[in-house]
C-alpha cells in the first residue's frame, strides 16, 4: 500500500491534513526539529494523539561514528513508538545501517543524491530510501556534474528499477519537493511512498479552477432555490 508522509513537525498542519489525506506518519529531520524548537519527547505524543497509535515517524540521528549511530538508534527503537531511524547515506552511516539490521532496527537511508548511494544503502538492508529530489535538481542547475548531469526524477526511477530488478525490500521514499512536477515526476516513476512539506500538501489538494467551478454551482443553485437543500428540493 503507498503510504503518505508530512514532512513537518507541525502540529496544526498535521491536524488539518489527517482530516482529508490517509496521513501514515511524518518525517523529521534535525534542521525542522531545531527550526521548531521541539524535542521528540514533546513531539511524539503529540504526533500520537493526532494520528493514532499506528503512526509511523521517522526521525534522524546526529551522532557521526557508527558505534555512536548504533547506540543513538537502539535508544530510539526503546521508546514506545513506530520509530524509523534515519541514517545519512555516508560511507560512515552505510556501515552503521549495517549494524543496526542485525540488530532489526528499522531503517531509512537519508540524504540520497546518486543512485549509487541509494542502491548501497538497500543491499545493506535499509527499510527505506529517501533521496532528495529538489536538492538533486539544485545541483543540476549549478552545473554541479557529481551526479551527471542526472535530475532528481530521474535519480528515483532509476533506483526504484534497480530495486526492482534485483528484488531488494528498500522503499523508495522520496524527500526534499518545491513543486508539483517534481512530485509527479517520482509518483510516475512508481514509488511506493513520499513525503511532502504542509505547502506542498496545500497545492495538491486544492486548484483555484475548483473554488470558481464550485461558486458558480451555488450561485445557480440560489438563484433558483435560495437557502432551499437539493435533498429538500
Amino acid at each position: 500500500m503507498f503510504e503518505l508522509y508530512l514532512d513537518t513537525v507541525d502540529i496544526d498542519q498535521i491536524i488539518r491534513f489527517s482530516a482529508c489525506l490517509p496521513l501514515r506518519g511524518i518525517t523529521t529531520n534535525p534542521s525542522i526539529l531545531a527550526n521548531a524548537n521541539t524535542g521528540l519527547h514533546d513531539l511524539l505524543p503529540k504526533v500520537k494523539e493526532v494520528l493514532g497509535e499506528k503512526a509511523r515517524i521517522h526521525v534522524q540521528i546526529v551522532s557521526e561514528s557508527a558505534d555512536a549511530m548504533l547506540n543513538e538508534a537502539v535508544n530510539l527503537h526503546k521508546l514506545p513508538y513506530d520509530i524509523v531511524v534515519k541514517v545519512p547515506a555516508t560511507e560512515t552511516g552505510i556501515a552503521a545501517i549495517r549494524m543496526m539490521k542485525a540488530r532489526r532496527i528499522p531503517v531509512l537511508a537519508t540524504a540520497i543524491y546518486s543512485v549509487q548511494q541509494g542502491f548501497l544503502a538497500a543491499l545493506c538492508g535499509a527499510d527505506y530510501l529517501a533521496p532528495y529530489v529538489s536538492r538533486i535538481d539544485a545541483i543540476v542547475t549549478n552545473g554541479v556534474d557529481s551526479i551527471d548531469g542526472i535530475g532528481g526524477a530521474v535519480v528515483v526511477a532509476d533506483l526504484q528499477a534497480l530495486i526492482d530488478r534485483h528484488q531488494l525490500p528498500g522503499r523508495l521514499l522520496p524527500a526534499s519537493f518545491k513543486n508539483m512536477r517534481q512530485v509527479l515526476g517520482v509518483l510516475n516513476a512508481g514509488v511506493p511512498a513520499i513525503t511532502i512539506p504542509p505547502a506542498i500538501a496545500a497545492e495538491m489538494v486544492s486548484h483555484p479552477a475548483t473554488q470558481t467551478a464550485v461558486d458558480r454551482f451555488n450561485q445557480d443553485w440560489q438563484t433558483v432555490f435560495g437557502q432551499t437543500m437539493p435533498f429538500e428540493s
